[in-house]
């Protein structure tokens, strides 16, 4: 039977092709599916067979609501940052769940702060790190976040939240795109589900290729963000480190960077984009500022990673690859020789190998795995796509 989806997609970097993916995944299984998202991904949103609702203004409640009201999908599924969508999906009475394409971005009972880039607590000190560190980092994003997000339920006739990440909380599955093998383990929420990194290439990198050099030196993959970071200065320091080396090294600047930009030695090649999984098949190691869907294809390739952290989610992975030993972690200022020692040092460490293949395996299987459909697509046992009822902000506080 077939059903249908409204999908609404925030941003533009490197949490669209996995989001991408999950729409792909179900216009193939034959469902109906409409992405409502920036005219900017028209052509993104064309190449999985769905169809596009651009959105009209800067926020997503209006236009889901309207959705809702033309199609009446069976689910709603929203960007993690998509609180206009999850909120008209609440008020019309339809199910919805979110996308996290990456590590689980909320406070959890045992766990780091999020964005701290903190590892788990150790003793006594690194518990009470957590409470107090985790205390301003929930006053500073509720500031932030939850008078506009309130302000939004009154209008749709929802009663107040106490925290921002209720609204999240709120839906029927949050599924997180990711291994749970690679996150933290702490005492998440119901409905919270690691159902898998989706490792589809970006869009702009459709129809690109890579064809491997001679040479019996090991080749070295760098790839930043693949939107403006200010990592131009960062990605030329890296060639310069891998020009100190005994190595091939090919950077992608993506869509953010001009190849032109970078000035690189004899031994590395500067591209706009290349497939990262064919080349990662004949990689030894990974240079990356820690994007989730790198360090997922990294993984999966059996690669540790050299990561220069930049913001957002990066920091938090960055303390996973350091927990797991998966490789090394080093400010973004590092210098070329600096870089370079990283590089030789991770090269040279069979541990670093065994971790990131410890984690390869489970990437790899929980990629291939049904989890995914299982949590959104219905099945004999559950007709109902999200059978279970949403909770009362209420009963949610209980």
């Amino acid at each position: 039977m077939n059903h249908s989806y409204l999908v609404a997609l925030t941003g533009s970097g490197g949490t669209v092709p996995p989001e991408l993916g999950v729409v792909r995944r179900l216009v193939r299984r034959g469902h109906r599916v409409t992405v409502l998202a920036e005219e900017s991904l028209a052509g993104a949103v064309a190449a999985t067979g769905a169809r596009l609702r651009p959105r009209a203004g800067a926020g997503y409640a209006r236009d889901t609501a309207d959705e809702i009201d033309a199609e009446r999908p069976d689910l709603v599924l929203a960007s993690y940052f998509a609180f206009g969508a999850m909120v008209a999906a609440q008020a019309c009475e339809v199910p919805y769940s979110v996308l996290i394409p990456g590590v689980y971005p909320l406070p959890v009972e045992g766990g780091p702060p999020p964005g701290t880039g903190f590892g788990p607590a150790r003793g006594p000190l690194g518990r009470l790190r957590d409470r107090v560190v985790g205390s301003l980092v929930q006053r500073r994003w509720d500031e932030e976040l939850l008078p506009r997000l309130n302000a939004l339920r009154a209008d749709f006739g929802l009663e107040r939240l106490a925290h921002y990440q209720d609204q999240a909380q709120l839906a029927h599955r949050q599924l997180v795109l990711s291994s749970a093998a690679f996150d933290f383990q702490g005492q998440n929420p119901d409905g919270v589900r690691w159902v898998g990194p989706i490792l589809d290439e970006p869009d702009w990198v459709e129809g690109t290729a890579w064809t491997q050099t001679d040479g019996g030196e090991p080749l070295i993959l760098v790839a930043l963000s693949t939107t403006d970071r200010g990592q131009t200065d960062c990605l030329q320091r890296i060639v310069e480190a891998l020009g100190l080396l005994p190595v091939r090294g090919v950077l992608t600047t993506g869509p953010a960077v001009d190849p032109e930009a970078i000035h690189a030695p004899p031994n590395v090649s500067v591209l706009r984009a290349a497939p990262h999984r064919e080349l990662m098949r004949h990689a030894s190691l990974v240079v990356t500022h820690g994007g989730h869907g790198t360090l997922m294809k990294a993984f999966a390739a059996d690669l540790p990673a050299v990561v220069l952290p930049h913001g957002r989610d990066t920091a938090d992975n960055a303390a996973r690859v350091r927990a797991h030993r998966a490789g090394i972690v080093l400010p973004r200022t590092a210098t070329p020789q600096r870089i370079a020692r990283a590089v030789r040092h991770v090269l040279r460490t069979p541990a670093h190998y065994r971790a990131a293949t410890a984690l390869g395996r489970a990437v790899r299987h929980d990629a291939r795995g049904e989890a995914l459909l299982l949590e959104i697509e219905p099945a004999c046992d559950h007709p109902d796509p999200a059978g279970e009822r949403i909770l009362s902000v209420r009963e949610l506080e209980s």
